[in-house]
């Protein structure tokens, strides 16, 4: 298995977290935990499903991912290869017109959000490149083709860095009070821009939060108590749904 990361040009910096290429050569199960921003995924070879209740519906070979308040599972077919997009927090909206919050706990075709005709060209460009560094070219440059004139809302920027320098223990009437606005205008500025409420977001940097804990050497009551969880039983439920394993389990594999 093959996951690289490769970084953007200083154009794209600002939107976009990392590149990725990801290959398989063997049939796959896995899950996918939620994540602080959107992700898109070209697959240049191979096919990739998503499982719900037992049942597998087959992905497009370009689709997006919105953040999810759940973990999602994903099988991909033998030999598939795929570029992965990760945005920043804020990143998707200087791409696309949607409100990000459309986009929560979705798995769609790229092309309900792009022009379909521009997502085939892509895709046929992956599919013919045979290099790494050309495939990361032909989605820079689709991006760069797709990228609009947009302000970025600072606000929502320092609200997120507030969030981040919490772990995601603020308290959201804390954050409002910190950026001097009210909850109601607040809450659809930042749903628009990052695609989830601040609370849910908030509960997002919390949970990886505790995934980087989980790899040190700390107690589950450690770890609960830092990451400011009124008791464990609020902390299993919430992590159980984050990951749909208690932490118990979820720390015996690691």
């Amino acid at each position: 298995m093959k996951f690289e990361k490769h970084f953007p040009t200083e154009q794209l910096r600002p939107y976009i977290k990392y590149f990725a290429v990801s290959e398989n050569e063997f049939e796959n199960e896995y899950k996918v935990f939620p994540s602080s921003g959107l992700v898109i995924g070209f697959q240049y070879k191979g096919e990739l499903a998503s499982i719900k209740d037992n049942s597998e519906s087959k992905l497009a070979a370009a689709g997006i991912t919105g953040i999810t308040d759940c973990c999602k599972i994903f099988k991909n077919s033998a030999d598939i290869g795929t570029i992965l997009v990760f945005f920043t927090e804020i990143g998707f909206t200087h791409f696309a017109l949607h409100p990000a919050n459309e986009l929560f706990n979705l798995s769609l075709s790229l092309g309900y959000i792009f022009d379909k005709n521009s997502i085939t060209e892509v895709e046929e460009k992956l599919v013919a490149a045979d290099t790494d560094k050309l495939r990361i070219k032909i989605v820079e440059q689709y991006l760069v083709s797709q990228l609009k004139n947009v302000q970025t809302d600072k606000l929502i920027v320092q609200a997120v860095k507030l969030i981040y320098q919490s772990k995601g223990t603020i308290r959201i009437k804390e954050l409002n009070e910190k950026l001097f606005i009210s909850q109601s205008p607040f809450e659809k500025r930042f749903r628009k821009a990052v695609g989830t409420t601040a609370k849910k977001f908030a509960s997002i940097v919390r949970f990886n939060a505790v995934l980087d804990s989980l790899n040190q050497n700390k107690t589950l009551t450690e770890i609960c108590y830092e990451n400011n969880f009124f008791d464990q039983a609020h902390f299993v439920k919430d992590f159980r749904q984050f990951t749909g394993e208690t932490p118990e389990n979820f720390k015996r594999f690691l």
